[in-house]
């Protein structure tokens, strides 16, 4: 019996104490002050430039054949040779020229005996204007076979293609020789619409190629094309370098450098941009008098080395988070390290 009692009297005071337990309120969590490293963000003149990657052209190519097919009698140039404007490329065959050459010093003999009879009334005006007439056509058509045996290049540059050899048959399937012009050589560059207002006929612009790695080059704006591609919102402007060394060729892989001029605009460390998920927008924590946090959207402009520059949305002076943001929220307070 008496154990009885006992138990029930343990019982009691364990529901008792339970009661107890449940009727007290619960304790707060500890919050915790996120820690974080500031900026000062400073206005300063940004320089508005872009690269953009084209292709080295040559100034002009010349492809190089004679009017009519024709046996080739000399060729005197290689691929790789650098030829200057006038020199002597290749000779077709050159019955044909020496057939006009005779037949022309026949005629100048001849016109000039008519001549001075026509002085002396010994010959009529009408005979003396046709055999005038006859002996300029011949020169005429010499002239024009002699262009078309004896192959001179019309420009100065670098023989990149020759496509016959000595003793072929010359039948006009492709061109005898390919002549590129180096000095100078051209750049198309594709800039965007946004910038057309910017960019002016003489503005100086820098290059580099990977082919010759630490070497820039200058050139200048030499014309700007008068339409937009609508596929891809970019305009053409043609970029000429002078090349003196000829050491650019056509074909090289190139990084153009244009430069727009100057903006007075914020400037702040890459760090403290976040990104928000999900969307292309940019945001950075603002640190108050009170040492809390306000989220402030901005509108990013130039990335430079490991700054940005901040268009819209921020002011000078401003202070900003730049370590610490995945603990922050609009408003929380913080421990400025």
């Amino acid at each position: 019996m008496k154990k009885s009692i006992v138990f029930v009297a343990a019982l009691l005071a364990a529901v008792a104490c339970g009661n107890q337990e449940a009727n007290k309120e619960p304790a707060a969590p500890v919050q915790t002050v996120p820690s974080v490293e500031i900026a000062v963000a400073q206005a300063r003149d940004v320089p508005q430039d872009n690269t953009y990657a084209t292709t080295v052209l040559a100034e002009a190519v010349n492809n190089i054949a004679p009017q009519t097919g024709g046996r080739i009698r000399k060729i005197n140039v290689e691929v790789g040779d650098y030829v200057v404007k006038g020199q002597i490329l290749a000779e077709m065959d050159r019955l044909q020229l020496d057939q006009l050459e005779l037949q022309v010093q026949n005629d100048e003999i001849e016109y000039e005996r008519l001549k001075g009879l026509y002085k002396e009334g010994g010959v009529s005006q009408s005979d003396f204007e046709a055999a005038e007439l006859g002996y300029k056509v011949r020169r005429t058509n010499l002239a024009n076979v002699r262009e078309n045996t004896i192959l001179r290049s019309p420009i100065s540059g670098f023989v990149t293609a020759r496509n016959f050899d000595a003793g072929d048959l010359f039948t006009m399937s492709a061109p005898l020789f390919t002549v590129q012009q180096v000095t100078p050589v051209k750049l198309l560059v594709g800039i965007s619409e946004s910038e057309y207002s910017l960019v002016k006929k003489g503005d100086k612009v820098s290059l580099t190629v990977d082919a010759l790695p630490g070497k820039t080059f200058s050139g200048k704006v030499e014309r700007l094309y008068p339409t937009i591609d609508a596929a891809t919102h970019t305009f053409k402007a043609e970029v000429t370098v002078p090349n003196t060394d000829r050491v650019l060729r056509p074909g090289m892989y190139a990084r153009v450098k244009v430069n727009f001029g100057t903006r007075h605009s914020v400037v702040v460390p890459d760090q403290c941009l976040v990104k928000q998920e999900g969307t292309g927008t940019r945001f950075i924590y603002v640190l108050n008098a009170d040492n809390t946090v306000s989220y402030l959207p901005v509108t990013i402009g130039r990335h430079m080395g490991r700054e940005y520059e901040i268009v819209e949305g921020l002011e000078d002076g401003q202070k900003v988070v730049v370590k610490g943001q995945s603990l922050l929220k609009d408003g929380i307070k913080v421990n400025v390290l």
